[in-house]
Parts: structure tokens; sequence; C-alpha cells
């Protein structure tokens, strides 16, 4: 598959250019495009991961149909010769690496599970105790399971600037209060499903992202969903609490930049290309333990 670090369609109208994904308006629906970038403390890299766009979209795909039977999704096809006769041109760029999907008003909401305490949380946790004003017991590690999964959602943030933890009070005020529930609801029982259909491959998905948006009021998961740039996946026979742990997902990348005299913002380094090689096997080991299937 070709590397690509951008698409421009003319002939189609680009919708958002996202950290990732391009979407273009194609008729009634959406074109969403994995591109192959990847970002990191929410500085888009100049250096693409090849793959990673078709890894990003196989594993949506893969969970999607998984989870139709929790709640209904946004994908329609992911077959290029199912989409309008405008993507035809496009063709070879969209094979593997593209989705049709409904068009959906997303919720302003970021609604992330955590069944672990790591990342913001692990963060929030030793500043407050607390996460999303869920307080926690005392004396918990960092990479600590909690007694059970919790909600702790986010805003979701504008282009430059960062998510930040909220409570649920807030998500009510922003959704309403039977919405703000359902959304909670949905999310807990989506990371229970992935949580243990992952445990039995050997991946740990310590917490993760989950987005939703309305068609025609109908409530739809959307955007991606438990993949390695939406969650952090550790593998379970290194799992040690105490402290931060290997993983799947773009953390090495993270670990590697954190290591650099570099102040998160743009321009970003460069990346070796050993650290891209590294980022790119971890993301199709994931693809490989969850589905059995190679890119």
């Amino acid at each position: 598959m070709e590397t690509v670090r951008e698409t421009n369609f003319s002939n189609l109208r680009l919708a958002n250019r996202g950290k990732v994904r391009d979407i273009y308006e194609v008729g009634e629906h959406l074109l969403i495009v994995a591109t192959d970038r990847i970002s990191a403390f929410d500085v888009v890299m100049d250096d693409p991961i090849p793959d990673k766009g078709g890894i990003l979209t196989q594993i949506s795909i893969f969970w999607f149909e998984k989870l139709s039977s929790i709640i209904d999704n946004h994908f329609i096809t992911a077959d290029p010769d199912e989409y309008p006769e405008s993507c035809k041109p496009y063709r070879d760029q969209l094979i593997g690496r593209s989705m049709l999907v409904h068009r959906a008003e997303p919720l302003s909401v970021e609604c992330v599970v955590r069944g672990y305490l790591s990342g913001s949380g692990w963060v929030e946790y030793r500043a407050q105790g607390s996460i999303s004003g869920i307080p926690l017991a005392e004396g918990l590690k960092e990479s600590s399971q909690l007694p059970e999964p919790i909600f702790t959602p986010s805003t979701k943030a504008a282009p430059g600037t960062h998510d930040e933890n909220i409570s649920f009070e807030e998500v009510v005020k922003i959704v309403g209060e039977q919405r703000a529930k359902e959304i909670k609801r949905i999310s807990l029982k989506l990371y229970q499903y992935g949580k243990d259909f992952a445990s039995e491959r050997g991946i740990i998905i310590a917490d993760t992202k989950f987005e939703f948006g309305l068609v025609k009021d109908r409530l739809m998961l959307i955007d991606e969903v438990l993949t390695p740039d939406s969650s952090r996946f550790w593998p379970m026979a290194e799992y040690s609490p105490g402290r931060a742990q290997k993983s799947f997902d773009k953390q090495f990348l993270r670990d590697y930049l954190n290591g650099l005299d570099w102040p998160k913002k743009p321009p970003p380094p460069k990346l070796p290309s050993e650290v891209i090689h590294i980022t790119r096997d971890k993301y199709l080991e994931v693809l490989e333990r969850l589905t059995g299937k190679k890119l």
C-alpha cells in the first residue's frame, strides 16, 4: 500500500482534514480516508507511518461489525467499487484505507472509558485523588487496574488545543441528562466487550475513547473504534503495575519524543527510521492479534 500523508481529491468537497483523517462530502454521505499521518501531543508529525491508515481502517471495520449488536454505527462500506461515481478516479488511493459512512452530527463530548490508571488519568489522580470528579481509592499505582471501568469524559478540543477531562455533570449540560446517561451506559458496555475480546488474544485495553453522533436523532457510533490511535493496548504477558507499560500503540512514539528537547508544539522533530518502523510494527501486531488477519 502506497504511503499517503495527505489526499487532495479535486472534484470532491473536503469537509475536514483532521490529525489523521481526510473527510470528504459525497452526496448525502461522507468519505473518510485514513492517511498515514501520526500525531503526538496534538502535533502532527511530518513523517508518516507506512500502512497506518490501512491498519486503523481495518481495525475499525472489524469492531464496527463486532459491536453492531450493542449500537448502530455510521459504517456503510469500504469497497470503492460501491462508492459514488465521483470517487472512482481515486479508487487506487482509497482501497484499504477508506470508508463510506452516514453523515452524522457529532456530539461535543469525547467518551473516554478507563479500566486502568494511566496517562492523563494517572496525572489527575496523583494531583486530586480522582478522575473527572470520580474519587478513587488511595494508594493506587501507575497502571493499576481499577475495581471496575469508569466513564471519564473529556471535551472535544479545537485543533491546536488539548482535550480536558470533565465531570459527568458537565456532560449533562452539554448533551442533556437522558443523552448523557445513554452514552455513558453504551460506552461502558462497548469497552467491556472490547476488553474481554482482546484479553483472550493477550491484549489489555487499558483505556479507550468513543465518539457518537446523531443521524436523524438516532444515536450512532462514529469515527474510529478501539484502534491504537484511540486506545492504550498493553501486552498482557508483560503487565506489571507500578510503572508505565510496554504498548502496542503510539506510546512508543510519545516516549521517544519525551526524551527529546522539544517543546511539544510545531514544528515537530524529524522521526528516525527506526522509530517509524517500530511504530508500524506495533500497529500491525494489534491488527493481527485482534482480527487474525494480515494487512
